[in-house]
């Protein structure tokens, strides 16, 4: 199993290179196991960027979201209050975004490793807080 940080969903479903050959079938082996999970911040944090021009998708956020989730083995991660008070009190130096925050907070409650290419979040993984696999290897 494997928790998709926002930016590594957005590559595999748009098929983007930057999703290293690795993280692609540590992905599909997740998807034919017990799912890949997604955090339940990541369509807010799609929704955000797309509305800032940051991100754009090949279709309205509610449809691609949609076509994320009728994919075989892609799961939504609940957002359960335990995750929200992990978040706001995560161990160790972080930064305060909110969305990264509650990421991390779902990879430690699912205790599966998160896959990203955030530089923050790898050197905090090396503070033992979170495992985490570089989405671009």
């Amino acid at each position: 199993m494997i928790v998709l940080d926002t930016h590594a969903l957005v590559w595999l479903i748009d098929g983007d290179d930057k999703l290293g050959n690795v993280a692609r079938a540590l992905i599909e082996d997740a998807r034919a196991e017990e799912g890949a999970f997604v955090s339940s911040i990541t369509p807010w944090e799609i929704s955000m960027l797309v509305d800032k021009g940051r991100l754009h998708l090949a279709m309205p956020v509610d449809e691609w979201m949609d076509f994320v989730f009728e994919a075989d083995g892609m799961r939504l991660a609940p957002l359960e209050h335990a995750l929200g008070v992990d978040a706001g009190r995560l161990p160790g130096t972080i930064h305060g975004d909110p969305a990264d925050r509650i990421v991390i907070a779902t990879a430690r409650a699912l205790r599966y490793p998160l896959l990203t290419s955030d530089q923050k979040i790898l050197r905090y993984a090396k503070e033992g807080h979170v495992r985490v696999i570089d989405a671009e290897k």
